[in-house]
Formats: C-alpha cells, sequence, structure tokens
C-alpha cells in the first residue's frame, strides 16, 4: 500500500476572520505541552449499491469534503493559521493545508490485516517539522486518501502547541455536521477561545519547569516501535470483576482498569527500575465551575501523577489512579485563572517537577474515550474504524506513552501503545496482559 500524492493545497475559511482576532494567543496550559502533530485517522468504507460509480461518487463526496471544512474554518479559524512563535497563532486565512492522496488497493483489504507501520502514510506530516522553529507552520493539516473500492481515510491533525484531542474531535464534529446540512454560517462561531483569557500565558516560565525540562528524565530518542492493543467488553467486565475486590475500589471504568493493567505488566516487567512515574491526562473542562465548553480551544488538561514502587493488585493502581485525578477539581483549574494563576502553574510544576526527579522510568496515558468519533459521519455512514498513529513524523523524543480510544461499539478499549522495543516485549509476552488483550486484531472482526 503506497499512497499516490494527487494534490497538496490550502483550504481557506469561507469568510474572512474578523480584524480583532487575527491573532489568536495560546494559554498558559498550553505552554505546558510542545509542539507535535495529534492525529484523528478515520476509515470509511464504500457503501454503495452501484459498485460502478465508486470514481464519480468519491469525487462528489471529496468536494463535499472540501466545501464543508471551507465553512467549518470560518468557525475554528485557528485551524486556518500558522504558527508566528510559541505564544501566539497568526490567523490570516491563509489556509488548513490539505492533501489529496489516493491508493490502488482496497479499503478492506488494509483493514483486514491493519499494517500499524503503514498508517503514517495516511498523515500530511513531515518528520522535519517537529524540531526547531515553529514559525510559519500549519496549526491544522488533513489528508483525504481515497481507495480504488471507493473507501476514504480521514486523517485530521493538530498542533499539540495549540490544542488537545478534545479540541481536534469538536472541530470534526463541527465538519461532519457542516457536510450533513446541520450547521451553516448563520449560527454563529462554535470554537470557543476562552482559555487564553482564563489562563494568560507568561514568557517567565522558569527553563527547568518547560516541557523540554520536565520531560528529560524519561527521554527516548529512539528504538521506538508501536502496538495496538484491544481489550473486548468481556475482557473490560473480567478486569472490573478484578480490580473491585480491592475494598477501596467501587464502579471501575473502562479507562482506570486498562490504565491498572498495563501499569502493572509494565512494572513487573521491570524489577530493576524501582518507582514507575504513572501520568494520566485529566480533562478539565468537565472539571470547571461551571463546566467549560466542549467546543473550548486549547490545551485544557493536566496530568495527574502517581508512582507505582511494588508488584502492586490490579484494584489498588486503580485506587492511585483515581485519588490522583480527584485532586484536579473545579478549585484546582480556579487556581490557575487570572494574576494569580502563573504562580499557582509553577508551583504545581514544582510538584510534578520533584515527582520525575524522584521516579526511576514513567508511563504515560492518554484517553480519548467517550469522545463520540465513531459518530462523526460526513453523510455516508460512519466510521467502521477509527485509529491513531505511531510516532512518526512526530517529536522525536519521547517517554512510553499509551492512548486510549474506544472500541467501534464503545464498550472495549484499543490500546495505543508506544514504546522503545525493550519495553514493547515485556507486554506482548506478559501472561497477564495477553489473558485480557488480543494484538492487533482485524478491524472487521
Amino acid at each position: 500500500m503506497e499512497p499516490e500524492i494527487i494534490s497538496r493545497e490550502c483550504i481557506k475559511p469561507s469568510s474572512p476572520t474578523p480584524l480583532h482576532l487575527k491573532t489568536h494567543k495560546l494559554s498558559l496550559l498550553d505552554q505546558a505541552l510542545y509542539h507535535a502533530y495529534v492525529p484523528m485517522i478515520f476509515y470509511y468504507p464504500f457503501r454503495q449499491d452501484n459498485k460502478n460509480l465508486p470514481n464519480l461518487i468519491a469525487s462528489e463526496r471529496l468536494q463535499l469534503l472540501k466545501k464543508s471544512l471551507s465553512r467549518t474554518l470560518s468557525c475554528f479559524y485557528p485551524f486556518a493559521g500558522k504558527f508566528r512563535d510559541n505564544l501566539s497563532v497568526d490567523c490570516d486565512d491563509d489556509g488548513i493545508y490539505f492533501v489529496q492522496a489516493r491508493v490502488k488497493s482496497s479499503l478492506d483489504e488494509f483493514l483486514d490485516k491493519p499494517d500499524l507501520r503503514s498508517i503514517y502514510k495516511f498523515i500530511p506530516v513531515d518528520s522535519t517539522e517537529s524540531s526547531g522553529s515553529i514559525s510559519g507552520l500549519h496549526v491544522g493539516k488533513i489528508q483525504v486518501t481515497i481507495f480504488a473500492c471507493g473507501g476514504f481515510v480521514i486523517c485530521a491533525c493538530v498542533s499539540h502547541l495549540f490544542g488537545d484531542g478534545k479540541t481536534l474531535s469538536s472541530f470534526m464534529k463541527t465538519w461532519a455536521a457542516t457536510a450533513c446540512g446541520s450547521i451553516n454560517d448563520t449560527e454563529g462561531v462554535f470554537a470557543n477561545t476562552d482559555a487564553s483569557v482564563l489562563f494568560p500565558q507568561s514568557n517567565e516560565i522558569p527553563e527547568n519547569l518547560s516541557p523540554v525540562g520536565m520531560n528529560a528524565p524519561f527521554v527516548k530518542s529512539d528504538g521506538f516501535v508501536t502496538q495496538r492493543f484491544v481489550f473486548d467488553a468481556k475482557a473490560i467486565a473480567k478486569l472490573k470483576a478484578k480490580a473491585s475486590r480491592y475494598s477501596f475500589v467501587q464502579n471501575p471504568t473502562r479507562v482506570e482498569v486498562v490504565s491498572a493493567i498495563f501499569s502493572k505488566s509494565f512494572k513487573s516487567g521491570n524489577p530493576q527500575k524501582p518507582v514507575l512515574l504513572i501520568t494520566h491526562a485529566v480533562n478539565l473542562r468537565t472539571k470547571s465551575k461551571p463546566p467549560m465548553s466542549e467546543y473550548s480551544m486549547g490545551n485544557i488538561l493536566w496530568t495527574a501523577d502517581t508512582s507505582c514502587t511494588n508488584d502492586e493488585e490490579l484494584g489498588a493502581l486503580v485506587w492511585q489512579l483515581r485519588e490522583a485525578t480527584m485532586k484536579y477539581d473545579g478549585d484546582f483549574v480556579n487556581s490557575l485563572q487570572g494574576e494569580k494563576g502563573f504562580l499557582n502553574f509553577c508551583e504545581v510544576l514544582k510538584d510534578k517537577g520533584e515527582a520525575c526527579s524522584s521516579a526511576s522510568e514513567r508511563i504515560t496515558f492518554s484517553s480519548w474515550c467517550n469522545f463520540g468519533l465513531y459518530d462523526i459521519d460526513f453523510g455516508w455512514g460512519k466510521p467502521i474504524w477509527m485509529s491513531n498513529v505511531g510516532i512518526y513524523g512526530q517529536v522525536p523524543k519521547l517517554s512510553n506513552t499509551i492512548v486510549l480510544m474506544d472500541t467501534r461499539f464503545r464498550d472495549g478499549i484499543e490500546a495505543w501503545v508506544y514504546m522503545v522495543e525493550e519495553d514493547m516485549k515485556i507486554l506482548e509476552f506478559d501472561e497477564e496482559l495477553l489473558a485480557f488483550a488480543k494484538l492487533n486484531p482485524s478491524p472487521l472482526e
């Protein structure tokens, strides 16, 4: 499977961005992140009675995607901008980078046995774009790959310096709704940029508290591999039952038990590393009082940390994770706002820095579960699969990372694991983990 690039262009917003919105300032929370394109990849099969017209129908759908994307950018105008520097985006309506590609094989052929190393070919990102200056780089990128059967793969990317997974999922939902005609330009701007006002940026963050400084103890420059572990509904039920045996745990969630089983397996396979730091992203939109809009753009998240020093029971790890995330409530969100926000921001970063310095290894989790990604329908049906991707074209210095996503029927979890090869082997051969998870099964099953 080798996609052929047909065209590269920039899709501009259907209406110009007002003068007072031409510069988008990043928030204080954005400054805790770094530039790397966050990709979401959606797979749409061709399901039509007339199999003789896939090229014509694919062409019509492509034009619909472009037209609705242009209208969506009028609501999400920073997606059509470029970075001026690490603190701001020029929203001059240059347009979002858009690539059209085609593949001579069928989509079902790819999905029957997905090659995880080939998925990066659906991504419109060059590996050199994650190093050096970000000035002039696009905030957002899109690639639409059309298969010979008429199936589509749509990959949308946003720089993590600008926004998180929730930012990108809200953009995709609006784009799909616009394509279906359920949203029109007259309904106003849906994207909310209040984060840059609520959490005012600062250029005085100490170097040791910057993303580079905080990640330094866990940097792994190469040797990463990608694996996909899938937990179905039955496996999730068994994990929940196992975790519930621990007296403190009530009603464990899918995300909690899957995060715990990975942490347990990773720690038991690394006895020479006495302290494992478990880091989990927390969406602050729902924690805020009152809750922030789903359409609030930016990195409105924080990471909860807990340490694992022994071969903990599954339930004990679930409790530790829950206790760590419960700290980030409405009071915490309020403490980062306004004039005193910067001082409080630095204090919590110092605490995080101490946790990092005392750990021998770290594993980072991010959950995209319950984002409604399998409901994103552009008018020809919901995706048959939704995937993440390996670190090709991403920041070259990362720690071990696991992204959790819904399965198609929302009752299981797909875990996309990025680790150095020696650590990945620990998970791939861990009998306890493999009693619950399948390694890279076909999404068509």
